[in-house]
């Protein structure tokens, strides 16, 4: 024991070093700005920074690259909360109370909750990868074909049922989600899907047009049926601080919801984007106020933002332990490493403690550097808010379409991006709900090619649904998920009758 606390204090001085403070800072900053810009997502950043890691040292291209990757989590809700804009998957969560907060007038306490939240979460991840990086890696093993199929269900079950009142709208919406992940060549037959005979096609929508395409153009085309109206009294700030209140009622989701992000994030594929919705349905289904979710309410920002900034650190667990990438930037960032003739596996941190501990360290010093890097920038940042209409939103047009482009460097995308700010603009003025097409169309494949291998694996769909206690588990979560909002309507509605028929 005494041998291993050594180690991890080397790796603290190791990680404290001036270069490697640079390389934290760099990446962190980066990451921060990345993450703000629709479209270009850690992932993209990483990819276009390979070029740069040739020649460094391993351990400080890991650390450049991972502080790249959890200080764009800390960025994507900058632009969530200012422009209703996620930067990508992970922080949708973002939108759903920290832009109703941001249009009360308190942008810059929405952003310091975000950025404390995902100070703590990313610090009990990194606790978490220290004591529990193995075991939880373990644990993932386990996970087969059917067991990830049932997480995805459950995970939409679960984003679906915070369509309160609306859950037939919810259902359509991931219904249409789900068709859009089958567009492309089918990865079993080779058979070409709704391709319409594009070659572009082939290979799928990119996610992340759809989400730019919705949330971003299709916010700016809302936004234009209402730019001649009269705007009323001027927007706000607040404080760029928290009050006692506020930090009351987020301590205890950011603290619930720091372990279940890193969980999440250590189950590969899994990812930001299903943490902070698991998180962000939890918390509303517990809330003793969950009319407020949506409408403004601290717990409903700062519990994703705990959980998504945790998964981030999770998701290196499995790429670190036993090669697997556990998200897609982890997928890019394991690639870079290899070619720089590092061998992540199980041996990893018998072969090379001084490298492991030396990363685990840098996400500490990491996430402090970018609490402070983003408080200080609240000021700045908020001011997007006093930008005129009619110059910010052709910015954010302008921005959603370089980043559309830097995807796939094609203008068939533009195409795609327009079709689906006209499907955002049509969804928001009927009042769908889009967090459930946009969670279907990210997991849509993954969740497809699972469920056909769990059909070869098992005899028939309740041999499946059985197979392990964690396809169990899952079955009765989700039915417990999707059965919820019913039975707590209904208590609610004998309450009522119980309260009139008593007076």
């Amino acid at each position: 024991m005494g041998q291993d606390m050594q180690v991890i204090v080397d790796g603290f001085l190791t990680a404290i070093q001036p270069a490697n403070l640079f390389w934290i800072a760099l990446g962190g900053f980066l990451g921060t700005v990345v993450g703000m810009l629709p479209g270009l997502g850690p992932a993209t950043a990483i990819a276009l920074l390979i070029p740069i890691t040739f020649g460094m040292d391993p351990t400080s291209a890991l650390i450049l690259m991972a502080a790249i990757y959890y200080g764009a989590m800390y960025g994507g809700s900058r632009s969530s909360i200012l422009l209703n804009t996620p930067g990508d998957g992970s922080a949708i969560a973002a939108t759903f109370d920290g832009y109703p907060m941001a249009k009360k007038g308190q942008a810059g306490q929405a952003l310091a909750i975000s950025a404390i939240a995902s100070l703590i979460g990313g610090m009990i991840a990194v606790v978490g990868f220290i004591v529990l990086a193995q075991p939880l890696a373990g644990f993932a093993l386990k996970f087969g074909p059917a067991e990830y199929f049932l997480l995805m269900v459950f995970t939409l079950s679960a984003i679906v049922s915070l369509a309160k009142g609306a859950m037939v709208k919810g259902f359509i919406s991931m219904g249409i989600g789900l068709m859009i992940s089958t567009v492309g060549i089918d990865l079993q037959t080779g058979v070409y899907r709704f391709t319409m005979g594009n070659p572009h096609l082939s290979e799928g929508i990119d996610f992340l047009v759809v989400i730019i395409g919705i949330y971003a153009v299709g916010e700016v085309l809302y936004n234009f049926l209402s730019i001649d109206k009269p705007v009323g009294e001027k927007k706000k700030v607040g404080k760029i601080w928290i009050t006692k209140e506020q930090w009351k009622r987020s301590k205890w989701p950011i603290i619930r919801n720091g372990p279940l992000g890193f969980v999440v994030g250590v189950l590969p594929g899994a990812g930001g984007a299903i943490a902070s919705m698991l998180s962000y349905s939890m918390e509303k289904q517990i809330s003793k106020k969950p009319e407020e979710f949506g409408e403004g309410a601290v717990e409903g920002l700062a519990a994703p933002e705990s959980s998504n900034n945790a998964a981030a650190v999770g998701a290196f667990i499995p790429m670190m332990t036993m090669g697997i990438p556990g998200s897609g930037t982890t997928a890019v960032i394991l690639g870079a490493i290899v070619m720089l003739g590092m061998k992540p596996g199980p041996l990893l941190f018998e072969n090379n403690p001084d490298m492991v501990w030396t990363f685990i360290n840098s996400m500490f010093v990491g996430n402090i550097f970018l609490v402070i890097l983003n408080i200080a920038l609240v000021g700045l940042l908020v001011k997007i808010l006093d930008t005129p209409p009619r110059i910010l939103y052709p910015i954010i047009m302008l921005l959603a379409f370089i980043g559309t482009y830097t995807l796939g460097y094609t203008t068939v995308d533009f195409v795609i991006l327009i079709i689906f700010g006209i499907i955002g603009l049509v969804m928001k003025m009927l009042k769908f709900p889009v967090a459930p097409l946009i969670l279907a169309a990210i997991v849509g494949s993954d969740m497809e090619q699972n469920f056909r291998m769990s059909l070869v694996s098992y005899p028939n769909v309740f041999g499946m649904l059985t197979a392990s206690p964690i396809t169990i588990a899952l079955v009765i979560m989700t039915i417990i998920s999707l059965g919820f909002p019913f039975l707590s309507s209904w208590l609610r509605k004998r309450k009522m009758e119980r309260n009139l028929s008593e007076n």
